[in-house]
Parts: C-alpha cells; sequence; structure tokens
C-alpha cells in the first residue's frame, strides 16, 4: 500500500496583525474625549467670565470716579440757589445808586457764586440752560404751561429752577415753564 497520506497541511501563519482594541477601550477613548471637550468647554467659559468682570469692575471704577461727588454735589446746589436768590432780591437801582458797601457785598457775593460754578464746573456738574429749547422730559420737569402764540408748542419759555447734570446724569432737572398754543414743532428728519 502506498503510503501516500500525507501529512496535514497546517494553516498557513498569518504575520501577526495588531490586535483590534477591545470594545471597552473604544468607550474609555470616547470618555475621555467627551471629558476633554468639556474641560476645555469650562475654560473657555471660565476666561470669558473673567474678561467680562475685568471690563465690569473697569466700568464701575471709572462711574465711581465720575459720579463720586453726586451727593455732595446736590447738597451744595441749594447753596447756589440761595446766592442767586439773594443777587436776584437787590434791586437795580441800589445795585447802582447804592452806597460803596452795597455794591461791595453784591460784587462779594457774584464773585462767590462764580467761583463755586467754576468748582462744580471742574468736577464735572453742569448748570442746565433751558431756556427757549425744547422741552425734555429726561433733563426739565414741566411745572406749569403758558399760552404763548409766539413760540412753538413744548418750548420751555420760563425756568423757575435751574437744572444741574453731572456727566451723563441728570443731578437735578430743571422746573420749568412750558409753551402751549403756539405752532407745532417740526419733527427732526432721521
Amino acid at each position: 500500500m502506498n503510503d501516500t497520506t500525507q501529512a496535514p497541511n497546517p494553516e498557513p501563519t498569518a504575520e501577526p496583525a495588531t490586535a483590534a482594541p477591545e470594545p471597552d477601550a473604544f468607550a474609555v477613548i470616547e470618555k475621555l474625549n467627551a471629558e476633554n471637550t468639556e474641560l476645555k468647554d469650562r475654560i473657555l467659559r471660565a476666561l470669558a467670565d473673567t474678561e467680562n468682570m475685568r471690563r465690569r469692575s473697569e466700568r464701575e471704577s471709572a462711574d465711581a470716579k465720575a459720579y463720586a461727588v453726586t451727593s455732595f454735589a446736590r447738597d451744595l446746589l441749594t447753596v447756589a440757589d440761595n446766592l442767586a436768590r439773594a443777587l436776584e432780591n437787590v434791586p437795580a437801582d441800589a445795585r447802582t445808586a447804592g452806597d460803596s458797601a452795597l455794591k461791595t457785598l453784591v460784587e462779594g457775593v457774584e464773585l462767590t457764586a462764580r467761583e463755586l460754578h467754576a468748582v462744580l464746573g471742574r468736577h464735572g456738574v453742569k448748570k442746565l440752560e433751558p431756556q427757549g429749547e425744547k422741552f425734555d422730559p429726561n433733563f426739565h420737569q414741566a411745572m406749569f404751561e403758558v399760552p404763548d402764540e409766539s413760540a412753538p408748542a413744548g418750548t420751555v419759555t420760563q425756568v423757575v429752577q435751574s437744572g444741574w447734570k453731572i456727566g451723563d446724569r441728570v443731578l437735578r432737572p430743571a422746573l420749568v415753564g412750558v409753551s402751549k398754543g403756539g405752532p407745532k414743532t417740526a419733527p427732526r428728519a432721521e
């Protein structure tokens, strides 16, 4: 008998391939990627919050500097009003024909009033001069209406008490009388 039995052919040997990661290794990588993305997002938000806080504190600091004298200036406005009232109550003929002591007193009060206005101005406090302007409820408080055909309706015709502002804010609105019955003001072209 012919022994032609062949030896079983062994399977061809393949070169060892890199083993594919196990399924839970993919899950770990995905979890780490998600955590990485979340941490990047947190860092970006923290940086944005820090920048916003820096800007807000700079703005608050500038406002505090600009408006620090607000309550003090508001208290000084009564002094300015009283000086103006004192000058308004000196009769014109007493100013010109009065004795030198009265003239000197009036000049001293005028100088004091001017200096007070200058000091307030150096600290950003400005007097509102609304006479003849269009009524603006942001800066004026209407006390009464005045029938006046010569002035456009809504024009400030009388100032009862001066208004003041500090920076862009109203410190005290001007108390005014507003015209009514005159021609309508033309709307502004925008």
